[in-house]
């Protein structure tokens, strides 16, 4: 994890199912995290990171449901991929883009958390990748099904805890820049501090 950062911004599935259509994010607040992904994307053009915008085609291509959300439309990018799958490294040149660019970290944005995020991030780690996740530049929906149900908040605090306790370090949008100008690299918590510290009811600082 003490690697030099060779960084890619990866904005994942921000389109309008999201924002205007049936799947709208519920936490964090969609405007809230529209706004940080802009912030991401413009920070990430500051500081010369390539940022790589990603669409689900799932929606229909052409649908209500498909376009990028102006936030993403509106600005530049490096690369796009078009994927069918969850992970955004399923079926698409994300690896063999990133190994000619010289990726090692992916700084993860867009949606759904439980969804194609999660994939995402979780493969990225099998695949000795560095992850940094921006919570409040990401976000979730509500599901309820056979085997219960689970608020939007919920979703998406269990699975940032689970990202930062092994997959990847979890920061805010404000702290992921802070650290492009101090060059300081995140690092991740690990599953065994995070068990112990839960059992002893202490929080990091």
């Amino acid at each position: 994890m003490s690697t030099t950062p060779r960084r890619a911004l990866l904005v994942i599935d921000v389109q309008e199912a999201y924002v205007t259509g049936s799947l709208r994010i519920e936490h964090p607040p969609i405007e809230q995290s529209l706004h940080n992904i802009g912030l991401a994307m413009d920070a990430a053009r500051a500081h010369g990171i390539p940022v790589v915008v990603v669409q689900h085609t799932g929606f229909g291509v052409d649908s209500p449901n498909w376009p990028l959300h102006a936030v993403v439309a509106s600005r530049p990018k490096d690369h796009h991929i078009d994927k069918t799958l969850p992970s955004v490294f399923a079926q698409t040149d994300l690896a063999d883009w990133m190994a000619q660019q010289g990726i090692n970290t992916l700084t993860v944005v867009g949606y759904m958390t439980q969804n194609c995020n999660a994939s995402t991030v979780y493969e990225a780690h099998h695949r000795g990748v560095n992850v940094e996740y921006l919570s409040d530049a990401t976000g979730a929906v509500p599901y309820a099904n056979r085997a219960g149900r689970a608020s939007a908040e919920e979703i998406h605090r269990v699975l940032s805890v689970i990202f930062e306790s092994n997959f990847g370090a979890v920061l805010s949008t404000q702290e992921w820049m802070a650290a492009l100008e101090s060059g300081q690299v995140p690092q991740r918590d690990n599953v065994m501090a995070s068990n112990q510290r839960a059992l002893s009811h202490n929080t990091p600082t």
